[in-house]
């Protein structure tokens, strides 16, 4: 299972996107409030209900790993929760999956988790992915992280996701229906 964390004002793009992606290729994924309630505004006005909320979720072996949607101030107010880091910190001390797009790669690259990895983010935020080895695409894999740049690749972030859980045939299978290029 993997938890997708959402705070007042991150993309919600980024998110809903993502979320369809991993579900379709039959991966649960809760959606999980980071404030004290279950329902979240995005960074364009957008209001979602999630499924939990940070306090009902909890640190275990079923947890595959957590995702983290961009957007600001979304990213900023994920950062700012001891909750939220200390999934984080769980999930690279476990080798689970650190998954984050646009912005939300600064959040492991403060916390120097992506030393000597590779990655991307949102343009702008680079300085931020301390010791990180700068990629050119879109979506990058490394190891048990995947970072991506921005919105407008979602769905290969999802994809990318989906790959690393069930497989690249899976996600491969999966891209057709989708009818992406």
């Amino acid at each position: 299972m993997l938890y997708i964390f959402m705070a007042d004002g991150f993309e919600e793009v980024e998110a809903v996107a993502t979320i369809d992606v991993i579900r379709r290729s039959g991966i649960e994924v809760l959606t999980v409030s980071v404030g004290g309630e279950p329902a979240v505004k995005g960074a364009h006005g957008m209001t979602f209900v999630c499924d939990k909320t940070i306090e009902e979720v909890s640190l275990s072996d079923e947890l595959e790993g957590v995702i983290l949607p961009g957007g600001m101030p979304g990213t900023l107010n994920l950062q700012k929760s001891k909750d939220v880091n200390s999934f984080i910190d769980f999930c690279a001390e476990s080798g689970k999956l650190l998954c984050a797009i646009c912005a939300a790669p600064m959040i492991l690259g403060r916390k120097g988790l992506l030393q000597g990895r590779r990655a991307v983010c949102f343009p702008g935020f680079e300085d931020d992915l301390i010791g990180a080895i700068p990629n050119s695409g879109f979506v990058c894999t490394d190891g048990n992280f995947i970072t991506a740049k921005g919105m407008g690749c979602a769905v290969d972030f999802g994809l990318a996701i989906a790959a690393k859980v069930k497989g690249q045939a899976a996600a491969d299978s999966l891209r057709s229906t989708l009818q992406c290029p």
